[in-house]
């Protein structure tokens, strides 16, 4: 289910400032770079969005009105094919974005992993509003150029890497995905399931488990719970990671 708290411009003068002060993501989001001027402007066309798990953010083929920035939580984005088997393209975290390069209609869908919380803004507002405030669009493009980066690795992944290397490669990944939430102790957090990941890296469930099994067979990982690992040997899993078997 989704809760969306609609506040009125009055009433976001007089609260949005002290929710944005205290919103962990903010250092982490386009937001950071922001002058409280415009922060306001921001402030004054923002929506505060609660969703509970599997709660849907977009759906693929809906008018893309709307843009996101996830503030607390995980999102998945996926496309499914026309078979109807699905692909995840991503995972999102605290300070990401979503929608910034859709067209008239989104071209995935999201949905929370987890309780989530996101700010939503509506696509007119927030074009005006980036127009208007260049270190706006400063933050945005160099997002943009973030996002470009992760394709191409993505790319990588999928295209060249053998099932050992993909699953490496995404648990060493994973943690600086969720800035708000940093690993300690090399442990990696995996609010995700099984299927989930390998819907992301294009394989199998029953293949990501056998990996995991050798991993931790290997003494390279320790699993701590469903959700969180312990990385023990974590220079052996970036010799994985890089084909070094």
């Amino acid at each position: 289910m989704l809760e969306v708290r609609s506040l009125s411009n009055a009433c976001l003068e007089r609260r949005q400032s002290a929710v944005c002060d205290t919103c962990g993501a903010r250092p982490f989001s386009v937001c950071a770079s922001l002058n409280p001027e415009d922060m306001a402007v921001l402030d004054a066309i923002a929506e505060q969005l609660s969703l509970q798990a599997d709660a849907v953010l977009v759906r693929e083929g809906d008018p893309a009105n709307s843009v996101f920035n996830i503030t607390s939580g995980s999102v998945r984005l996926y496309k499914l094919l026309a078979d109807g088997r699905r692909q995840i393209i991503g995972f999102l975290f605290a300070g990401d974005f979503i929608g910034l390069a859709a067209g008239d209609e989104y071209g995935f869908s999201a949905e929370a992993i987890e309780p989530t919380t996101a700010c939503r803004f509506r696509k007119t507002d927030y074009q005006a509003a980036v127009r208007s405030r260049p270190a706006l669009e400063a933050a945005l493009l160099d997002r943009a150029m973030n996002e470009l980066a992760a394709a191409q690795k993505q790319m990588l992944l999928l295209g060249r890497k053998t099932a050992r290397e993909r699953l490496a490669s995404f648990l060493l990944d994973l943690p600086g995905r969720d800035p708000m939430r940093p690993s300690r102790d090399n442990r990696v957090r995996l609010p995700m399931t099984r299927a989930e990941m390998a819907d992301y890296l294009g394989l199998t469930i029953e293949t990501v488990s056998r990996e995991l099994t050798k991993l931790k067979n290997a003494q390279v990982i320790q699993a701590l719970s469903l959700h969180e690992i312990e990385v023990e040997r974590p220079d052996r899993l970036q010799e994985l990671a890089d084909g070094e078997i």
